[in-house]
């Protein structure tokens, strides 16, 4: 695998994590809303365990690729690093899933159970429905943050049929570090951001007759209470640990078994890129740390203004995951 060897040179405003993160966050997004109906895509209702449904905005391409894009922790498939993906994608003239966690986006209400780090299963039953639309198709995921997590337990895992290829962006693979980590001075801000949508979410789905059992967010709650409170016994755990321990990624890189490229940042908020030295990779994996980037920011200058250096990252590394996937197609036949 041929590294990205474009070095991420941040603008003056935008030096540290934080900057990066919240500076990506603010600065305008240039690529197109993703809607059904237009511009090629359309919606696609996939059934999910329990009863569930999530909607995916699905847009065909030319090149015998499709790539599935996944949102992080409280967003949706037209967050801003959805859309750049799927911009990156049609690009190079694949075809392009963007997919709404169970519950979130165009899939609000049609669902009563919840979206986590751990929804590798969620994940295999949208590329079943994508393949069975594409059979011949490279399939490509590409998660951020939460949903790359679950990329890689899917990737690890041999019960489910996994992706030809996988990039996962800033995952966090030690959810109970990232916790940790969350609470700590600045990265406060970007806890009470999450928790604060979260509730949201919640006070939606509650009026809808969507919870089986009313959750009451008190104020000054952390991450890791709210994953105490609901998303563990929602998810079927005991608590916030036993959810921590059975969905982080990290032990179960070593079984990855389809060509996989992460990156991430040595600056990230919250999610410590040092945690994937405690573990040995397995060949399929290459690890990409840029030293600047901060939480799916990655903002490099561009005269006074900025670009995301991201996309370029995404770009390449989308080439030669195809083409290692193609190999190995290839090689199987």
């Amino acid at each position: 695998m041929r590294p990205y060897t474009v070095a991420l040179e941040p603008p003056f405003w935008a030096r540290g994590g934080h900057a990066q993160t919240i500076g990506a966050h603010l600065w305008p997004c240039k690529a197109p809303r993703i809607e059904a109906g237009s511009d090629g895509f359309e919606r696609v209702e996939i059934e999910l365990t329990g009863g569930d449904s999530l909607v995916a905005l699905a847009r065909d391409g030319t090149s015998g690729v499709v790539v599935h894009v996944w949102h992080g922790l409280s967003g949706d498939a037209n967050a801003d690093y959805v859309r750049r993906a799927v911009q990156v994608a049609r690009a190079r003239g694949h075809g392009v899933w963007a997919v709404n966690h169970r519950g979130q986006g165009a899939g609000a209400g049609l669902a009563r159970g919840t979206y986590h780090s751990g929804r590798s299963d969620d994940l295999a039953a949208v590329l079943r429905a994508s393949r069975e639309r594409a059979p011949t198709a490279l399939h490509v995921l590409v998660g951020f943050s939460m949903s790359g997590n679950a990329g890689l337990l899917l990737a690890a895992d041999a019960s489910l049929e996994p992706p030809d290829a996988l990039v996962a962006v800033n995952p966090p693979v030690d959810l109970a570090q990232c916790s940790d980590l969350i609470q700590r001075g600045p990265s406060r801000l970007y806890e009470r951001r999450f928790v604060n949508r979260l509730r949201r979410e919640l006070v939606r789905r509650e009026r809808a007759g969507l919870l089986d059992v009313p959750v009451l967010v008190e104020r000054g709650m952390s991450l890791r209470d709210l994953d105490d409170l609901h998303t563990a016994p929602a998810g079927g755990f005991e608590d916030a640990d036993d959810y921590y321990a059975r969905c982080s990624a990290l032990p179960h890189l070593e079984n990855v078994r389809v060509p996989t490229v992460v990156v991430t940042a040595a600056d990230d908020p919250f999610v410590d890129a040092r945690a994937f030295g405690r573990v040995k990779l397995p060949q399929a994996v290459t690890l990409h740390v840029e030293p600047v980037g901060g939480h799916v920011g990655y903002l490099a200058r561009r005269g006074l203004g900025a670009t995301f250096w991201l996309d370029g990252a995404l770009g390449h590394y989308l080439d030669e995951l195809v083409a290692a996937a193609g190999r190995g197609a290839t090689a199987k036949s």
